[in-house]
């Protein structure tokens, strides 16, 4: 069993532990966020023996507990003999975590009178788990992206996944699908509703997709969405984003919006992104 299957997630309050717990969601593994120290071993014990049906487990924990600080030392001795697990311990300047927190204006676990006194207090009560710790990462001069291509260069061996795209062809005079990340709006291409014979049949169709395709304003059209598509893409996966919802849409969600979505389909399969296609209004 690799050390890499168990991950437990600590550190300084702001420093990132949420953060890096989605990184690792996002890879596929099961997060579990501050489960006490006293039932981590319980926790173990079921994971070994195919209880819980979990492949990798990342698990944060932090000094919300009251009996975290008494509790883990001993509880991590006794769960590194059993799985071999690996503690990540994520770290900053108090300069860095007090803008943070004011930035965010969320109080301080510990503070009392001052976020400084807080951060202060925890970095001492948790100096003897940053000594065990197998990985100390210092958060203070990183922004989230930085942060995570940090987490990939060091898991080189868990690749992120590829981007999800999913896919809507939709009809504006049923609204625009509320989880959108991106809408394209193709009500300016020639319309196969005019056209007796296309009318009703949908944009799936041959005669439909070759009346759609074969007009010049649909061939500048894609050429410049695919242009676009191969400029935004990389950038969304280099920050991070491990779903994207593209959303096309015409009239009645019927002809151009359908032929335009499954031409795109075709195009992003071919980049190697995974894609799902849903025709949110084509028998309406």
């Amino acid at each position: 069993m690799t050390r890499d299957k168990f991950l437990i997630i600590a550190g300084l309050s702001g420093s990132g532990k949420t953060v890096v717990s989605h990184f690792f969601e996002d890879l596929g593994y099961y997060r579990v966020d501050n489960l006490p120290a006293k039932l981590i071993p319980s926790f173990v014990d079921l994971w070994l023996h195919g209880k819980v049906e979990i492949g990798k487990v990342a698990l944060v924990v932090d000094i919300r507990e009251p009996s975290f600080l008494k509790e883990f030392p001993r509880v991590w001795k006794e769960i590194r003999r059993k799985v071999g697990a690996r503690l990540l311990f994520l770290d900053a300047t108090d300069e860095a975590l007090v803008k943070r927190f004011s930035e965010t204006r969320r109080p301080h676990p510990l503070a009392r009178k001052s976020v400084v006194e807080g951060v202060r207090l925890e970095r001492k009560r948790l100096a003897p788990i940053k000594n065990m710790a197998d990985e100390v990462i210092d958060t203070t001069r990183m922004s989230i992206v930085q942060l995570k291509e940090l987490l990939g260069g060091r898991f080189a061996a868990r690749r992120a996944p590829r981007l999800q795209i999913t896919l809507i062809s939709f009809g504006y005079k049923y609204g625009i699908p509320l989880e959108s990340d991106l809408v394209f709006d193709t009500r300016f291409l020639p319309n196969p509703f005019y056209v007796e014979s296309l009318r009703e049949k949908s944009g799936r169709q041959r005669g439909v997709r070759d009346f759609v395709l074969g007009a010049a304003e649909t061939k500048a059209f894609l050429a410049k969405l695919r242009e676009f598509l191969d400029f935004l893409i990389p950038h969304f996966v280099r920050e991070g984003k491990s779903y994207l919802t593209i959303s096309v849409g015409c009239t009645g969600g019927k002809h151009r919006s359908v032929v335009v979505a499954e031409t795109l389909r075709e195009y992003l399969r071919r980049q190697k992104c995974d894609i799902k296609l849903y025709h949110r209004d084509m028998f309406k």
